[in-house]
């Protein structure tokens, strides 16, 4: 857990300001691929959400052309395939990503929950 997508430099909890909270998946393409990832990704939280805070918005970070396209594709079937007017799912290039505070790490768990919940942003 943490933020990226934002401006300010070593953004926390309580000053967030411009970043996103969000997740830093490192992974082996020869296990899954970054599209099975996104397609993954769409289905843990609505796309159709629009978020009034940048903190809770929808979004996906990139690496390069090839993934931005790879992202792209995927969220247009979905619009299509659901007949969805429109996705609030961002699509950017990748900023630097923060690690957020340790209490904020496996949240779910140490609340209690089975950490099965999809977030609802």
């Amino acid at each position: 857990m943490g933020y990226s997508g934002g401006n300010k430099l070593n953004p926390t909890y309580q000053s967030i300001k411009d970043h996103t909270e969000a997740l830093l998946i490192e992974y082996d393409p020869n296990v899954i691929s970054y599209e099975q990832l996104v397609t993954e990704w769409t289905k843990m939280h609505s796309l159709t959400r629009k978020s009034t805070k940048c903190q809770y918005r929808s979004a996906l970070w990139y690496l390069n052309d090839e993934q931005k396209q790879r992202a792209e594709d995927v969220l247009e079937k979905i619009r299509t395939a659901q007949k969805i007017d429109k996705i609030y799912s961002a699509v950017e290039p990748v900023t630097k990503f923060y690690r957020a505070e340790e209490y904020h790490q496996n949240y779910i768990q140490k609340q209690g929950g089975g950490g099965g919940a999809a977030c609802p942003y």
